[in-house]
């Protein structure tokens, strides 16, 4: 009777299992192999693909641990996950403070433990752990996103090993959990929040761009920011207060106040900038706390505090790059903006990975036929710059090809997490779609010169067991907490 109802135990498993996930992450490893044995093959001193000396060899069999690991993870109950999400995070955070004193340097960063004849990196595997602990969070009774003391519980979850993780000297993992910001807004989070992000983004930018050119006597950067500001403070006023009065009135400060300036600068009378802008802010000020007595207290306290906010950050932004960031840090950022031009130092790697895949053309030049990445000119071309052996070689069909079996993949998961039926089960999915989003959105972002080169993996393609276990971890546990949504859904 017992071996009865473990063979009908298994034999659901696998008619629950989404399959079609399964296939797409066998494609994906498989072809991740194939193009890393493109990208170190040596035509002086060829090898089998299978060459256990290889890196493409050793990638195989990461890979086919992988796939027992994920096996081995389908066959552990869900309520497992449920149960030991927080001593599952626990412990990670634990073994993440370890590593950042016992790991040895490697290229400035303590990030990797050596396990005899092995080195994993725990960051990755702490990507599941987080995950889980954040879904057992909003699993618990009557827990929401509607009081700070609930946001600053979650916020900690995540930013405890992004503390860690930049403890070890790893900035680029650490950044990946800030991916999770997306499923508190998907759980509830005002999209203000997501809003803020974005203007200081956009600051941060905007500052640095153009910091060097001066108007008024300040840095046209910041001169822009003002007017962003500006623009964002009437926005508010009208979208959030509704007080078409008082929008008017402070819109119509800017226009006398940017009248003035213009005739005093026509006549030759230039005003100091930051005298100017700062005249301006006081007098929107007075309006507004004039608007706090006849409009909405909080909806005008917001405003304020958004525009005080706004002009401190753009002030703070230049103390932090030049006081806070790594040397090699900012000169990722200068040259990613345009601002420097490092072709033989920093910008090598991303100039040589454009004439890589620039040549691919249409169609590629064939397997093993690239010239840029069989003669090394892109460094790290086997793990955080795979994709331009992908575009050398197989050319804009074969990327826009991985790209789309990535999309595949991130809109099926998407699916399967709005299909669940417990908030656990939810808010772990949406978790793994962010981790997987931002790692192919920054990876082939820097490839492309897009983003500053930050040490990002491509999932599944990059050489490395650490991020294909990590990954593994993710989706399997994914796989068999779906497996049971029916069993879950009938309760």
């Amino acid at each position: 009777m017992e071996l009865q109802q473990q063979d009908n135990r298994s034999g659901s498993l696998l008619r629950s299992v989404d399959w079609f996930t399964l296939v797409l992450y066998l494609i994906l490893i498989v072809a991740g192999a194939v193009s890393i044995y493109a990208a170190s093959y040596n035509f002086d001193q060829a090898s089998s693909m299978f060459d256990f000396d290889s890196f493409s060899g050793k990638q195989f069999i990461w890979a086919g641990l992988s796939f027992i690991l994920g096996l081995a993870l389908l066959l552990i109950d869900r309520r497992i996950y449920e149960a030991y999400a927080y001593p599952i995070y626990g412990v990670m955070i634990l073994v993440l403070i370890v590593t950042a004193f016992i790991a040895p340097d490697i290229k400035g960063s303590r990030s990797w433990l050596q396990l005899g004849p092995m080195s994993l990196q725990p960051a990755e595997f702490a990507k599941f752990a987080t995950a889980l602990a954040l879904a057992k969070l909003f699993d618990t009774y009557g827990f929401a996103l509607n009081n700070w003391k609930n946001y600053a519980i979650a916020a900690t979850i995540i930013v405890l090993p992004i503390l860690c993780i930049i403890l070890e000297k790893e900035t680029g993992t650490a950044l990946v959990y800030t991916s999770l910001i997306f499923v508190l807004y998907r759980e509830g989070m005002s999209g203000f929040v997501l809003f803020a992000a974005l203007c200081a983004i956009t600051y941060f930018v905007v500052v640095l761009k153009f910091a060097a050119i001066s108007i008024m006597g300040i840095p046209l950067g910041m001169f822009i920011v003002f007017i962003i500001i500006m623009v964002l403070t009437v926005g508010m006023l009208a979208f959030y207060c509704r007080d078409g009065e008082l929008t008017r009135n402070v819109l119509l400060g800017y226009m006398v106040a940017g009248i003035v300036a213009g005739g005093l600068a026509w006549m030759g009378i230039v005003i100091n900038g930051y005298v100017f802008f700062f005249t301006v802010i006081g007098v929107s000020l007075l309006y507004l706390l004039y608007g706090m007595l006849h409009s909405d207290l909080r909806k005008v306290l917001l405003t304020i505090g958004v525009a005080l906010a706004s002009i401190a950050f753009m002030f703070l932004v230049d103390i932090a790059f030049t006081h806070v960031l790594q040397p090699h840090q900012k000169t990722r950022i200068l040259v990613t903006l345009g601002i420097e031009d490092d072709p033989r130092g920093v910008g090598y790697n991303v100039n040589q990975s454009k004439i890589a895949i620039g040549s691919g053309g249409m169609w590629g030049k064939g397997f093993l036929n690239g010239t840029q990445t069989k003669l090394k000119y892109v460094p790290e071309q086997h793990t955080d710059f795979i994709f331009c052996t992908i575009g050398e070689e197989e050319g804009f069909a074969g990327s826009a090809g991985v790209l789309l079996v990535f999309l595949t993949l991130i809109m099926r998961i998407l699916t399967i997490a709005e299909r669940q039926h417990t908030t656990f089960a939810r808010v772990y999915a949406y978790c793994v779609a962010c981790y997987l989003i931002f790692h192919v959105a920054v990876n082939i972002g820097m490839v492309l010169g897009l983003c500053p080169v930050i040490g990002i993996p491509l999932p599944f393609f990059s050489y490395g067991g650490s991020s294909l276990w990590g990954f593994t971890f993710l989706l399997f546990i994914l796989l068999r907490i779906d497996a049971d949504r029916k069993a879950f859904g009938s309760w």
